[in-house]
């Protein structure tokens, strides 16, 4: 089936990494270094800056959100007086940090991109990065090429990773003390590059796909079951609304820092669904 969305929020910098949590849409607009939450009712506010690009979201089971900081390799915690510091990640991560995934126990997965991508430096793979309840951080799951979206299914046991260059989705076994294992293709995308990606009642993944301009229902082993046309590149996807029938699009004209800031065109991008979210994120 093909679906079609219609637009919620327009002029945006650059969202990405969008989450559903406490009946709100959140994501961050990432060159504007933006955390960023939407109402049903299309209230839009700004709940913290950082001083750096925003990456990925989640949440400590105390309620406390985590939030990447992209350029310095760094995991801040959202306080009363704005971003603090969580933990260091530069001594793990190869460059840039991107997406975040925090489990029912607190720990959290950091993807990284493994390779100075800006500066055209050979494509090499990195590993995830995770940092544990007590704040130690370490490598885990890979190798991979540019992990990006994550999506841990209802019981915990199956972390996936879209690899953006690897043009595939892999899923690993989740060991109780958060260490992955099974490394394996979950699905290959042919031509396609995943970038965010979310679970459904299924076990389907919506996968965002830049480069066609689509979000594309995948099944395990890589099956196209359904497809969403969207206005502008769609760079990350979240299923939310009450019962998680609602698929947010964070899409975006261009991924380029300075363009973006110069004409913002970050919507996003809104379409109902027939299966509901599950998992995490």
């Amino acid at each position: 089936m093909t679906y079609s969305t219609y637009v919620a929020v327009s002029s945006l910098v650059f969202p990405e990494s969008p989450r559903w949590h406490q009946d709100r849409f959140w994501f961050t607009d990432q060159f504007a270094g933006r955390v960023m939450t939407l109402t049903l009712d299309g209230l839009l506010e700004t709940l913290a800056t950082l001083p750096d690009h925003a990456g990925g979201l989640g949440w400590l089971p105390d309620g406390t959100t985590l939030v990447v900081g992209m350029t310095e390799r760094r995991l801040h915690r959202l306080g009363p007086m704005g971003p603090e510091p969580y933990a260091n990640l530069g001594a793990l991560a190869g460059f840039h940090c991107n997406d975040l995934l925090v489990d029912p126990r607190g720990g959290a997965y950091v993807g990284n991109f493994g390779f100075d991508i800006l500066g055209g430096a050979p494509t090499v793979s990195t590993k995830l990065i995770r940092v544990d309840p007590d704040g130690r951080a370490r490598s885990v799951g890979g190798p991979l090429v540019f992990p990006n979206g994550m999506a841990l299914t209802p019981d915990g046991a199956t972390l996936i990773v879209a690899e953006t260059f690897a043009r595939r989705l892999s899923s690993f076994h989740v060991s109780p003390d958060g260490d992955l294992s099974d490394h394996r293709t979950w699905a290959d995308l042919g031509t396609t590059t995943p970038d965010g990606i979310c679970l459904d009642a299924e076990g389907a993944l919506w996968v965002a796909s830049p480069s066609t301009r689509q979000l594309l229902r995948v099944r395990e082993g890589g099956e196209v079951l359904d497809q969403v046309e969207t206005l502008g590149a769609p760079y990350a996807c979240m299923l939310g609304g009450p019962d998680r029938h609602i698929l947010y699009a964070c899409t975006a004209d261009t991924h380029d820092p300075a363009e973006a800031l110069r004409n913002p065109s970050g919507r996003i991008e809104v379409v109902n669904v027939a299966v509901p979210g599950v998992g995490l994120p």
